[in-house]
């Protein structure tokens, strides 16, 4: 393949050929790449790629070289300012799957890149454990908090990690233990692809493996017992879940707000004097591309929230300490919006309904009657679902029980036009 093949102009269209190869590179180096790859790699004058697929490929290489700065965004003015050159990009397996791909395509069009992938560590450890891999879940704990796994742990589920040292094995198997998923078989799949490859298993109760390759992932086929607490995928999450303070939407009331807020994929939530989270939390939950911003006015509830969060598998909940409106001032833009606490009048809900966008979404709930009025303003203003709603429990009334009722709550969503 010659240079000028790789920086030559598309004589019809004008734009600038695939000059960007992002290549995928296995455990077993140069023997496992083809010739296209190989010439590419040979053609860069340029080559970007961590230490070890640098050393795995150095066979081939004859530009220049590059290793990633940390953070990978660093390397990527030098890179490119390389436009129009030939330049190369290595990285494990399948670059668009959990790796440097996503973030390039983000700067580079695809028309200007050749992109050419290996079989990716999931594949190969479902070839070797003999499993679909698309009846697995997939969990990267590479710079995400263990606290990510929770919500995947589903009784019978197989789970692919992707582990980000060696020491990640021996923390996943603790958190399984502590949260009563201890006899879930775990295996740990070592530098799969290469000379070096191992494959161990024990449960997770009992692990004790020693010198993990910091190059693994484990799968892992979780076994919950009873009396477990395991993550439904539906609203509605037992109050005693969630450590709060008395001020948090009960169940019945909180499974109600989610379907009227209706969470959607890469959808962004204000959860507005959010109390003990449980709104944000089980918003969190639904998808995992969802996000969510929980506001409080009390520094020790906030700091809760977050403490819930972590322990039902959502840390990336995004907490902060304020007092709406005033806090809402520079917030990136929401898609809904959800008003737990502080909407005494319609000075709140109505710096809320300005900020949606059109179809966004509102929902408030009020005990209070000065609340509740403002409410019913709101819907004549713009329509929306109006109701009122009351829960009764059992308490004790002498030797026997009763249905105690709770206070009435006004609960009106509106979708913006």
């Amino acid at each position: 393949m010659r240079r000028g093949e790789l920086v030559m102009k598309d004589p019809q269209s004008g734009r600038v050929a695939p000059w960007l190869s992002i290549i995928g590179v296995g455990e077993d180096g140069v023997e496992g790449l083809g010739d296209a790859a190989r010439e590419l790699i040979s053609a860069a004058e340029l080559v970007v790629a961590g230490r070890r697929h640098l050393e795995l490929a150095a066979p081939l290489i004859r530009g220049e070289t590059r290793v990633w700065a940390s953070p990978l965004a660093a390397t990527l003015p030098e890179l490119l300012a390389r436009r129009g050159r030939p330049v190369a990009v290595l990285a494990s397996g399948d670059p668009f799957h959990f790796g440097v791909g996503a973030t390039l395509a983000r700067h580079v069009a695809p028309a200007e890149m050749r992109v050419l992938p290996q079989p990716s560590s999931l594949s190969l450890a479902a070839a070797r454990l003999g499993v679909a891999l698309q009846d697995c879940a997939v969990v990267s704990l590479c710079g995400r908090p263990l606290a990510t796994l929770r919500p995947a742990l589903q009784p019978g589920a197989r789970v692919l990690v992707l582990s980000a040292d060696g020491e990640t094995p021996r923390a996943v198997c603790a958190a399984l233990a502590d949260w009563g998923l201890g006899a879930s078989r775990v295996t740990v799949l070592e530098a799969l692809g290469g000379p070096r490859e191992r494959r161990r298993t024990c449960a997770a109760e009992t692990y004790d493996l020693a010198d993990v390759d910091p190059l693994n992932l484990l799968a892992i086929e979780v076994a919950a017992g009873p009396g477990v607490r395991v993550l439904p995928h539906a609203p509605g999450l037992p109050d005693d879940w969630f450590e709060h303070d008395g001020q948090i939407t009960k169940r019945e009331v909180r499974a109600l707000t989610l379907s009227s807020l209706r969470p959607m994929a890469g959808e962004l939530l204000w959860d507005i004097g959010c109390g003990s989270g449980s709104v944000a939390i089980e918003w969190l939950l639904a998808h995992p591309g969802t996000r969510a911003i929980a506001l409080d006015a009390d520094v020790e509830r906030a700091t809760r929230a977050g403490r819930n969060a972590e322990r039902l598998g959502v840390p990336h909940l995004e907490v902060r300490v304020g007092r709406a409106p005033e806090a809402l001032a520079g917030l990136p833009a929401p898609a809904a919006i959800f008003i737990g606490g502080g909407a005494r009048d319609r000075i709140l809900i109505d710096a809320c309904w300005a900020a949606l966008p059109r179809g966004g979404r509102l929902v408030v709930n009020a005990v209070a009657l000065e609340t509740q009025q403002a409410l019913v303003s709101v819907w004549q203003d713009h329509g929306g679902e109006l109701c009122r709603l009351s829960l009764e429990r059992p308490g004790p009334l002498g030797g026997l029980h009763a249905l105690r009722p709770a206070l009435p709550i006004i609960h009106w969503a509106g979708v913006k036009a």
